[in-house]
């Protein structure tokens, strides 16, 4: 069916059109996880305490932060926190990685999050690791 340029027809059946695609994919709405906030502290064993607070518009379990990492400048990963469940009611959420061994001489540490859908892609932090 062909509707003149201009045409309201044409107008409401394009809407109509987006509004069916968008929902039928309601997960892709909820964007990339972002790190909003990042903190590093040393623990008494020696290993290092990480703690990230994630925003991400969490739809359920087809779209949710599902993990962030912790890298080195050099792009190595040093560890990784998985997420277990999607925190739909709780936005921004704060959680952390414990013994993770840094090694001597990295004095920043990147911080990102991956989401179920769009993977890695959102804001990352870098986070200087304080001075012992």
């Amino acid at each position: 069916m062909r509707f003149p340029v201009g045409s309201t027809t044409g107008t409401v059946f394009g809407a109509a059109a987006l509004l069916l695609a968008l929902a039928a994919a309601p997960s892709a709405l909820a964007g990339e996880a972002d790190i909003r906030d990042a903190s590093a502290s040393r623990e008494p064993d020696g290993t290092w305490r990480i703690s990230a607070t994630i925003a991400h518009a969490d739809t359920g379990w087809d779209h949710y932060a599902d993990r962030f990492e912790v890298l080195a400048p050099d792009g190595t990963v040093l560890g990784t926190r998985v997420l277990l469940h999607p925190h739909v009611t709780e936005q921004p959420f704060t959680r952390s990685l414990t013994g993770l061994d840094i090694p001597d001489g990295v004095s920043e540490i990147v911080v990102r999050a991956h989401d179920s859908v769009h993977g890695y892609g959102g804001t990352q932090l870098v986070v200087t690791l304080p001075a012992e």
